[in-house]
């Protein structure tokens, strides 16, 4: 009489049932990893991208990744699950066919990036997204993608504090030179005489 090989608990010895078991706990994972792009991004742009190829997407890819951005495929029905009760669930109308999505912490940075590879790759095309909990129409995309980044404003910010100081510097050592210049004409007059 022949016994049947122990099996580890939660498997099965139906491998259908095992695989969807995965299956059901990676659906899982995905679905909480959308909801935390979803609640904790800057900016999220949604487009479509058929026809795009491998490398086009690698270099989508890459130039997401050099502003500080992130590019995710997933599956739209898993997304729909991820936005259910999200502030801004309204993404969830624009989630047909093959889509992606473009998020990054910056509120400007994903925009940008996403703009600028539309306009190369017209493959690429931009459906809306949202910032926070504002929806934003391709329009509206355009519009934050023409903002001044966060580093950018950070250096505009900088050199508008730096100006005062250099102006101070500027007038505290003009008494000095002025007063060296005065002294150096007198001694030269001096001299003459």
């Amino acid at each position: 009489m022949a016994t049947s090989p122990k099996l580890e608990p939660g498997f099965s010895k139906n491998p259908t049932i095992w695989s969807n078991t995965v299956d059901r706990a990676q659906k899982e994972k995905v679905v909480e990893e959308l909801g935390q792009i979803f609640e904790s991004s800057g900016v999220v742009v949604v487009a479509h991208y058929v026809g795009i190829t491998v490398a086009e997407m690698q270099d989508f890819r890459a130039r997401m990744r050099d502003a500080g951005g992130s590019v995710r495929v997933a599956k739209n029905r898993l997304a729909k699950i991820a936005l259910d009760g999200k502030p801004n669930a309204k993404l969830g109308d624009l989630l047909t066919g093959m889509t992606v999505f473009a998020y990054s912490e910056d509120p400007v940075a994903a925009a940008k990036v996403a703009e600028d590879y539309a306009k190369d790759n017209k493959k690429y095309v931009i459906l809306g997204g949202a910032m926070g909990e504002d929806y934003l129409t391709p329009e509206g995309v355009k519009a934050v993608a023409s903002m001044p980044s966060r580093e950018e404003l950070i250096a505009q910010i900088a050199s508008c504090i730096g100006a005062p100081a250099s102006n101070i510097a500027g007038a505290i050592g003009a008494p000095a030179s002025n007063i060296a210049g005065i002294l150096s004409t007198i001694e030269d007059k001096a001299e003459a005489a």
